[in-house]
């Protein structure tokens, strides 16, 4: 049976925040109290154009970005911004760094602040007196793409009413009352200080590792200082990948948090512009539309050179989905996506007393190790910890990991606990020689030990078993924040028995041992209800099959 896909014209483009939103009428959407018109007008008297074919005439936003920033700018009947802090998320070449570069210039010499309404109850803008605006990065690469911009962007009119002092990454003016910088430098050099105003440039790459995270916690604490609570803080990214766990994928699921009812967290503004999310790349017809589609108003980006560039064997689908599209996709090996994980998250209330299977994957020094519960009666799977080496001296904390097991013992009834065996061997032998519930044998000759490099052929079978009953929806689990980030970083690795789980390569930082350890819970319950001899209630006594 063969299938019509529909055409381009009735494949929308989808869109998140009110950019791009229209009325009952069919008009856009704009907010009734904002300084974005009065910001508008002030750009295009003292901003130029800093490059392209226009260098050097007065700034003009596209209607896109001027209705970007009308809503950026407004404002409550009280004057206090509707919209504290943001993300503006487009595709590549779209002109978030220039947008940006513009926003900065405004908080730094222009009518940025509310001073009151006019005779007719509109808002007017002000300057601040004394701002402290900061482009914010991991890198001076990243800052410098925004920084390079002011010396064209600021016009020379501007450049001597205000004594602006350029330099390479901080601006003066006004005799250093005002303060313009690009920061690349550690949280700690950044915690403490009062910004008015900064901009996180490229949160896609914001990750643990590069201290992006911490980067941004200390960004989000300073601009709650500010007395008058105006001070704001922009985020402009790529779409980010899925799993990566970084601060733009952060800002994307506290939106979704917002949008579900889920959080009670107000002024935060996601806005988003991407193709529509069904199209088929090898259709180029399609692929053409999506790219007009995505880039909404920035009509100079050139759709001949992304389709070349898409069609390059060398670039990957998901990585033209997500830079030339804007569509938020796991890469092309991810096990599960986190969507599919997420489905199934919901906080149950597990009982002392209720009888319970464990799995456990441990690390020496490197990988995390995790200790994961299942709950025979459902299958709910549970954390019960996530240790990280780098946060005990190095070494997995064997004495805290051991105490974890004996808790869970004494407060379940634990009949059933498959461990991996290597580096843990002692400890492997000491918990079934002291667990005296357990009724299954991860192995003829053990009670707990299951040597995963040594039985590829049963882990494979059951790490499939585990991802089919995640895409199914087969039972539920706690959401816990650490397992999640393990179940994204996990990648498929095709063996001769089908395909098992690993991480991205050996020495990633990416570590995903809750996945084999929720594998081994799963299967020690599975064993649990397969035993003929099951006992239901906690004797003190072991029985073993």
């Amino acid at each position: 049976m063969s299938t019509v896909s529909a055409p381009p014209a009735e494949r929308p483009a989808v869109h998140t925040g009110p950019t791009w939103e229209r009325g009952e009428d069919g008009d856009f959407v704009v907010p009734e109290l904002t300084l974005g018109w009065e910001i508008h007008d002030w750009a295009r008297e003292y901003l130029r154009q800093p490059d392209g074919p226009d260098a050097g005439e007065s700034w003009r936003y596209t209607e896109e970005q001027l209705r970007w920033i009308l809503w950026w700018f407004a404002v409550d009947e009280h004057g206090r911004w509707v919209n504290r802090s943001g993300m503006l998320r487009r595709v590549k070449g779209w002109g978030k760094d220039p947008l940006a570069a513009t926003l900065c210039a405004v908080e730094f010499v222009g009518p940025c602040r509310f001073g009151g309404f006019d005779a007719e109850g509109e808002p007017v803008g002000v300057i601040h007196p004394a701002p402290w605006v900061q482009i914010a990065a991991v890198s001076k690469v990243q800052t410098r793409n925004t920084m390079t911009l002011f010396p064209a962007l600021l016009s020379d009119e501007l450049q001597s009413e205000h004594s602006i002092d350029i330099g390479k990454e901080i601006i003066y003016a006004d005799r250093g009352r005002r303060r313009l910088e690009a920061v690349t430098s550690s949280p700690r050099a950044l915690e403490g200080g009062r910004s008015t105003f900064t901009l996180k440039n490229e949160t896609q790459h914001w990750l643990r590792n590069n201290e992006g995270h911490e980067m941004s916690k200390v960004i989000a604490r300073n601009s709650t200082k500010s007395r008058d609570g105006a001070a704001r803080v922009l985020a402009i990214s790529n779409a980010h990948e899925p799993g990566e766990d970084s601060d733009a994928e952060h800002d994307y699921e506290a939106h979704q948090a917002i949008i579900q009812g889920k959080s009670r967290a107000k002024g935060f503004m996601y806005d988003s512009l991407e193709a529509p999310p069904d199209l088929d790349l090898a259709d180029e017809e399609q692929l053409r539309d999506g790219l007009v589609k995505a880039r909404g108003d920035s009509e100079w980006l050139d759709i001949d050179a992304h389709v070349e560039t898409i069609y390059d064997p060398r670039t990957s689908p998901a990585t033209s989905r997500r830079f030339y599209l804007n569509h938020i996709i796991a890469a092309e090996d991810a096990w599960i996506s986190p969507h599919e994980w997420d489905q199934m998250a919901e906080w149950l209330e597990v009982k002392d007393g209720e009888e319970i299977a464990l799995g456990f994957d441990g690390s020496k020094s490197d990988d995390h190790s995790a200790l994961m519960g299942c709950r025979v009666s459902d299958g709910y799977v549970f954390t019960l910890g996530v240790w990280d080496p780098a946060e005990h001296g190095g070494e997995a904390p064997r004495d805290l990991i051991d105490e974890a097991v004996q808790r869970a013992d004494g407060l379940y009834f634990v009949t059933g606990f498959f461990s991996d065996l290597h580096p843990w061997e002692s400890y492997v032998d000491k918990w079934a020689e002291e667990m005296g519930n357990l009724q299954v044998k991860a192995t003829a000759k053990h009670k707990v030990a299951w040597d995963m490099r040594a039985r590829h052929k049963d882990t494979t079978i059951e790490i499939e078993r585990l991802h089919d009953e995640i895409v199914e929806g087969v039972f539920k689990h706690d959401g816990n924040p650490s397992v999640r980030q393990h179940f994204a970083n996990a990648r498929r690795r095709p063996n001769q028995w089908g395909v098992s789980v690993g991480k991205e390569h050996r020495e990633s930082a990416r570590k995903i041992d809750s996945v084999p350890s929720t594998m081994l819970a799963r299967t020690a319950r599975r064993a649990v209800l397969g035993n003929p001899r099951r006992r239901r209630k906690r004797t003190g006594k072991a029985v073993f099959v």
